[in-house]
């Protein structure tokens, strides 16, 4: 997409943009996930068995965010592309939502609390090395998600819908695309069952939404939001972390019910026409999860 005659800046990503963004996310996510599903033997022996940590599975968590820079690209070119990820600065948010984000362990906690394995499963981790691999790897694989679920896909939903039936159809998508990993030997949702999976993402895409909007569409806070969910150290709760997840998400959109079920003050621009940079001031405690 060019400028027009009279010189329109190119800033503005139409919502038509959903289908090419959700159409390259789950045809190269799918399209990897399906060969290792329908030929496991000729891929294994290609490019080797199939784990959480492999190349190719790594680029299939990571098409979100190459499917949001590519279609961001198109319309907006590299300097839109530039502005869009400036978002990834927008830290300022009420403390109440920083405060959210370092309670999310308690969810997993009470999970484990049900499930039995709270004071009996062992810290995975016997060194400080297999520890720092672990998070690096959890910093570099979900979390980059973000880029395309939070980043594009919400606020071109919140253009048409008010955020609460933008988060409930984002959750359901999120969950959904993850469908291939449950099919798959050798990832760690190969072990869960997905119906709770769903219901979790949709709870959890109720949480994160009204975190973006009270942000004015950071990037970072989702994508730190994502990091607490994978954190490698938490206990392994499912599916009973579910239920909290669920629990939390009815308090959070009760508390912001104003702003969940009106399109006023939900961010609908991918690219911004101005961003603060300066990392000064204080966080705001207007709002509250």
């Amino acid at each position: 997409m060019n400028p027009d005659s009279k010189g329109v800046t190119r800033n503005r990503v139409p919502a038509i943009a959903l289908a090419p963004f959700l159409l390259i996310t789950f045809g190269l996510t799918w399209g990897i996930l399906a060969l290792y599903i329908l030929l496991p033997e000729v891929m294994a022996a290609i490019f080797g068995q199939m784990s959480g940590h492999h190349p190719l599975f790594i680029l299939a968590v990571w098409t979100p965010a190459i499917a949001a820079f590519i279609v961001i690209s198109y319309y907006a070119g590299l300097v839109g592309l530039r502005r869009y990820l400036l978002r990834m600065l927008l830290w300022r948010a009420p403390l109440a939502w920083y405060v959210f984000l370092v309670s999310i362990p308690l969810l997993f906690y009470c999970g484990a609390a049900i499930k039995g394995n709270l004071f009996t499963d062992p810290f995975p981790f016997t060194s400080l090395s297999a520890l720092l691999s672990a998070f690096f790897i959890a910093f570099i694989t979900g979390p980059i998600e973000e880029f395309g679920w939070r980043g594009l896909a919400l606020p071109l939903l919140q253009r048409r819908f008010a955020p609460i039936w933008a988060a409930l159809i984002l959750g359901v998508i999120w969950g959904v695309w993850h469908l291939p990993a449950f099919l798959l030997s050798g990832t760690q949702q190969s072990g869960w069952s997905f119906t709770p999976f769903l219901v979790g993402s949709i709870a959890l895409s109720l949480m994160v939404t009204p975190m973006f909007n009270a942000s004015r569409g950071s990037i970072l806070l989702p994508f730190l939001f994502h990091f607490q969910l994978i954190n490698p150290i938490w206990p392994d709760a499912q599916p009973y972390d579910i239920f909290f997840f669920v629990a939390a998400a009815l308090i959070i959109v009760l508390v912001n019910r104003k702003t969940m079920f009106r399109k006023a003050g939900a961010v609908t621009k991918v690219i911004p026409p101005k961003i603060q940079t300066k990392m000064a001031g204080k966080l705001t405690k207007k709002t509250t999860p």
